[in-house]
């Protein structure tokens, strides 16, 4: 494990202050990167996510997807807390603290759009982020792409309704234009490129040059998860220094969520007897948001200056200290994981 990896936490929050100070000192450079964006999904980011995930995905054998029906357990539990549990645990704690505990705290006017943002957030399962916690927690990649590409799917037909439904609206838009081209520029793209130069590699050099250019390749990866980090809070530099009381409270039932529901996913896994290289990305894929859909369907239904833009934009800026504080959990638990296995070896 190198420097990085091994002081990531230390690095993640010099990357917090530096991307926060820098959005404030620099407001109009942050909102100029901000502004570079298709269907609301922003082209730097998307572009730093590229590096974060396509060294992951060499590790994939994509010849070996058809096995991974094996691990049924383990998508059972994933599909059951992110469509069972997660939009609707969300909606009785944004209940608890943002209708009634909060309430005093906050803009009286906005409490409605600060719920409806909560909800939006859950109800969008996480997509590319995940291939990167998978990786830092060792998780095993085609079940991870597997479990990805089965939420996307879902998510096609289901956030809709479900949106409405706890939002009590007899009509949602879902924004396709951003849905649509985030699946393509997170998922189909570099799974594609990957697929590519995973042959490439192996048809040149075989394992040993695969193994040399994903150890060449695992810096770059974290780098632009760093980076990544500077950008997103420097984006909201200014809303942060102004609005701390409200972000931080909205930020407490979002904590919640993510705790609860990578637990649950975690615990269910363990009482399966799932694998831990499944449970651990199992958990991460039940707590973790599909941000930019999140975001963009705020912006279309309450507009871009409204609280419930608000709240998917707090989800954004806690997503990866968050995520990254489930993954130092899900990696030093595995030997109490294991315990509580027994003999069971099915996946």
């Amino acid at each position: 494990m190198g420097v990085v990896e091994r002081y990531l936490s230390l690095w993640v929050a010099a990357c917090i202050v530096v991307g926060t100070a820098l959005g404030h000192v620099f407001a109009p450079t942050f909102a100029r990167l901000g502004a570079m964006e298709i269907a609301r999904v922003n082209l730097p980011v998307a572009l730093l996510i590229w590096l974060m995930i396509i060294p992951m995905l060499l590790k994939i054998d994509f010849g070996a997807m058809r096995t991974v029906g094996r691990h049924w357990k383990g998508i059972g539990v994933t599909l059951f807390v992110n469509w069972a549990v997660k939009p609707f645990s969300m909606a009785l704690l944004a209940w608890i603290f943002i209708r009634h505990l909060f309430a005093p705290y906050l803009p009286a006017e906005q409490i409605d759009a600060y719920i409806a943002g909560l909800i939006l957030l859950a109800a969008a399962p996480c997509t590319a982020m995940v291939f990167v916690w998978s990786n830092l927690c060792d998780g095993e990649p085609n079940f991870t792409l597997s479990q990805v590409a089965l939420n996307d799917a879902i998510m096609v037909v289901a956030f809709a309704p479900l949106v409405a439904l706890l939002l009590g609206l007899s009509a949602i838009t879902v924004p396709w234009d951003t849905l649509l081209l985030s699946v393509l520029l997170y998922i189909v793209v570099p799974v594609v490129i990957a697929a590519i130069v995973r042959r490439l590699i192996l048809a040149r050099g075989g394992a040993a040059a695969l193994a040399r250019a994903l150890a060449a390749l695992g810096p770059v990866s974290l780098a632009a998860l760093l980076l990544t980090l500077v950008l997103l809070f420097g984006f909201q530099g200014r809303q942060i220094l102004e609005q701390p009381l409200v972000i931080a409270l909205l930020a407490v039932p979002i904590l919640i969520q993510v705790y609860f529901n990578s637990g649950l996913a975690y615990l269910l896994n363990r009482r399966l007897g799932v694998a831990h290289c499944v449970a651990g990305p199992s958990a991460l894929i039940g707590a973790s948001n599909f941000f930019e859909l999140a975001v963009a369907a705020a912006v279309s239904l309450f507009g871009v200056q409204s609280g419930a833009a608000l709240a998917t934009v707090v989800g954004v800026l806690i997503e990866v200290p968050v995520m990254l504080s489930v993954v130092h959990i899900v990696r030093r638990s595995r030997r109490w994981y294991e315990s509580g296995r027994g003999g069971v070896r099915d996946a």
